[in-house]
């Protein structure tokens, strides 16, 4: 069956498929590149658990796969791997490359309200309204079975994205997430240029107000935080996850953030606890 997206390259990886596809997006008007593991159950034709990563600044969609190690493990557990571009790509617009100072430009994992970024800055739909219906329907994912998770701003639309969309994930997590975007450098910058000076706007895109509002604990069965103590970002008070830590606490939603003495931002960080955010998510997903 013809799929709406056009493989750019595949490669045998754990006994499963490691693949590169690109699609013509309707929600960003752009080309839009993303990867996907299957594990062998799927390449078999079995629908499996999928989690989808979201990656940070800087990134793209070969990223998380060529760099995180997590193709063994989640053949082993027969989850497939979804990552997806982090920001659309060659729209043109004046100040696009300033995305990677984290000004407006990365794509922060939501939908854009002011000009010139309204028209293309729509990952937030993206993901949600086209990205996965796409792979649901054409690939052998269970829709019905997906975690979330993500590294540095990819950290902050995971924990986002779950508190906005309930119901539509199981499980989540985050390595260094950018945790309260409305107090950082950031934030404060991404948020003014994608959504104008009104602060109540940003609160429905920052992790830690967003768990401040919820009624009860949105997941029952937890929530995994992993932050290096050796991050310059946490030194220099971009990431802040104490306050959705605090959050938590006020609502009872239990949360695992654990501090590593050592480590830092980069990936190096992320392949050391790859392999527990898997088995978080795949006890979570059956």
């Amino acid at each position: 069956m013809a799929t709406p997206f056009e493989l750019q390259s595949a490669h045998a990886c754990h006994g499963g498929a490691q693949r590169f596809y690109q699609h013509a997006s309707r929600e960003t008007g752009l080309p839009m590149k993303f990867s996907v593991f299957l594990p062998p159950k799927a390449v078999a034709g079995e629908k499996v658990p999928a989690l989808l990563y979201l990656a940070g600044l800087t990134c793209t969609e070969e990223t998380f796969p060529i760099k995180a190690g997590a193709q063994q493990l989640a053949a082993e557990l027969g989850l497939a791997l979804i990552a997806p571009d982090t920001s659309p790509r060659g729209a043109g617009v004046a100040g696009e490359s300033d995305a990677w100072d984290f000004g407006v430009g990365a794509g922060f994992y939501l939908d854009a309200t002011q000009a010139p970024w309204a028209a293309h800055w729509r990952m937030e739909s993206y993901l949600l309204k086209e990205l996965l219906p796409l792979l649901e329907a054409h690939l052998p994912i269970d829709g019905r079975r997906l975690g979330l998770f993500g590294h540095s701003m990819g950290g902050h639309g995971a924990l986002t994205l779950a508190l906005r969309h309930p119901g539509r994930f199981q499980s989540v997590s985050a390595f260094a997430p950018i945790a309260n975007p409305m107090n950082c450098p950031w934030g404060e910058k991404a948020f003014t240029g994608y959504l104008g000076a009104d602060r109540t706007a940003w609160g429905e895109h920052d992790a830690t107000v967003l768990m401040q509002n919820q009624p009860i604990a949105p997941y029952p069965g937890g929530i995994l935080v992993d932050q290096g103590l050796a991050d310059k970002f946490l030194i220099e008070k971009q990431l802040l996850p104490e306050a959705f830590e605090a959050a938590c606490a006020a609502i009872g939603q239990p949360l695992t953030l654990r501090r590593h003495a050592g480590y830092d931002h980069g990936y190096y960080f992320i392949q050391s606890f790859i392999g527990d955010h898997l088995r978080h998510h795949a006890q979570q997903l059956g």
